[in-house]
Order: structure tokens, then C-alpha cells, then sequence
């Protein structure tokens, strides 16, 4: 039992067993203007993908016209999607006209352009242990 729990013990000391927490930079590309926020939220799974109360991360930041860079930090290596968009009236929402069409800059990760409500399928990407990457090009 005493030689078992020193193999552990070592294994653990040499890194078998653990997750690595990797980070993802995520740069906006096209923001229109200085105008309001720009927000990106975090997406592990298709489950709830496009609710922002679902996001398992958001983050807010100062519009600057051109782009923005941002990282999530901390994540267990996976698959992950980004929905990023320009809240250009501060109002903390992206603006629909009739409910479904955003009159707000908006992207996805992987520059998906989708036709109809966005897949998380689609949008994915992985992140290892040695982190990420991902540019999103807002569409206005």
C-alpha cells in the first residue's frame, strides 16, 4: 500500500493525471466605432448556445473602432465557440429588427456566416492545453 501511494504521489509530482488550464485570445475584427461595447461570450457547448445566460464566459470591452483583443482565461483544453457583437447603444443586448435580424454588428468564431439561427456545431473550435486562437469579423 506504502509503494502505491508514493507511484501516485510521483505521477502527480511529474503531471499524470492533471488538466492543464489553457487561455483563448479572441480578436474582433471590423468594429464600426468608439461607440458603446463590445461584447464576447464563451460558448462550451450546443446546449443553450446563443443565451447569454448559457455562456460559460462573457466579456465586456471598450468599443475601438477597427478591433479589439480579449482572452479567456483559465479553460479546460475542448471545444468552444464565440458570439461576439457591438452593442453600439450601450443597452447590454444586441438589437434584432423583428425579433431574429441583429441591426447591430454581430460574429461568430470560425467566421461562421450561418442562414438561419447559428449551430454551435459550426462555430466550434479546439483549444488544448497550449490554448488558442480565434478571429471574429463582425458583419453590420
Amino acid at each position: 500500500m506504502k509503494n502505491c501511494l508514493l507511484l501516485l504521489a510521483a505521477g502527480m509530482a511529474c503531471g499524470l493525471g492533471t488538466v492543464h488550464a489553457a487561455d483563448l485570445e479572441v480578436s474582433v475584427q471590423a468594429v464600426s466605432s468608439n461607440s458603446g461595447k463590445v461584447k464576447l461570450m464563451l460558448f462550451e457547448r450546443e446546449e443553450g448556445f446563443r443565451k447569454e445566460d448559457k455562456a460559460r464566459q462573457i466579456l465586456t470591452l471598450p468599443a475601438t473602432a477597427g478591433s479589439v483583443s480579449a482572452v479567456f482565461r483559465d479553460l479546460p483544453p475542448g471545444r468552444y465557440a464565440v458570439i461576439a457583437y457591438h452593442d453600439e447603444n450601450g443597452d447590454g443586448k444586441l438589437n434584432l429588427r423583428f425579433g431574429m435580424f441583429p441591426i447591430e454588428g454581430y460574429g461568430l468564431s470560425n467566421n461562421y456566416k450561418p442562414s438561419g439561427p447559428p449551430k454551435f456545431k459550426a462555430a466550434a473550435f479546439e483549444v488544448t492545453e497550449a490554448g488558442a486562437h480565434s478571429v471574429v469579423t463582425l458583419k453590420y
